[in-house]
């Protein structure tokens, strides 16, 4: 009879075991299926078009600028830039054109993100588009506005227009910006 009353209670500690473990498996399935209307996902990946372009087309190197702007994205802005990028500025005050390259251009903008706590950039519409879908250059010429938000009190507003020059080496190659000819006058 001891036997029998000692397998009775191994069964019914086991039994005991087992609904605990399945209770505990139940309840994590049911709270990480449950959704929080008060913290929304990130990002809906139901949308047909992705974040951040292949910078196959022209178009992809815009829709990637504005990304790394928006998300002040060093790396996904260094993609941007051609190995002999020239970025090129009208300086008003003295009448002539000012000029730096890569390297000067990364600082810059990186010193431009660390010190805003929100940018916005809205591209607006192109104004020339010289290439064809078998070029290795592309010139466009765009309208932009730039919003800097350094502080609640300090927030900048740019309008202005931009001129690319796109290259690429070869048709399946990416484009990347080879000359930027900013014409804000701010």
């Amino acid at each position: 009879m001891k036997t029998t009353k000692f397998k009775k209670l191994g069964i019914t500690i086991v039994n005991q075991r087992l609904s605990i473990l399945f209770a505990i498996i139940v309840m994590i399935l049911s709270i990480s299926s449950c959704t929080n209307p008060f913290a929304p996902k990130l990002a809906d990946s139901s949308k047909s078009f992705p974040i951040i372009s292949d910078q196959k087309t022209p178009d992809g190197v815009f829709q990637n600028f504005r990304y790394s702007y928006i998300f002040k994205d060093t790396l996904v802005y260094g993609k941007l830039l051609s190995d002999n990028f020239t970025f090129v500025y009208r300086n008003y005050d003295l009448g002539m054109d000012n000029s730096w390259g890569r390297d000067e251009d990364m600082l810059t903008t990186n010193g431009l993100f660390q010190a805003s706590q929100n940018l916005d950039l809205i591209w607006n519409e192109i104004v020339i588009a010289a290439y064809t879908s078998d070029s290795l250059t592309a010139d466009i010429s765009r309208g932009f506005t730039l919003t800097i938000t350094f502080s609640p009190t300090d927030i900048i507003r740019v309008q202005g227009r931009v001129n690319l020059r796109l290259a690429r080496n070869d048709l399946k190659d990416i484009w990347k910006i080879l000359i930027w000819r900013d014409e804000s006058d701010y």
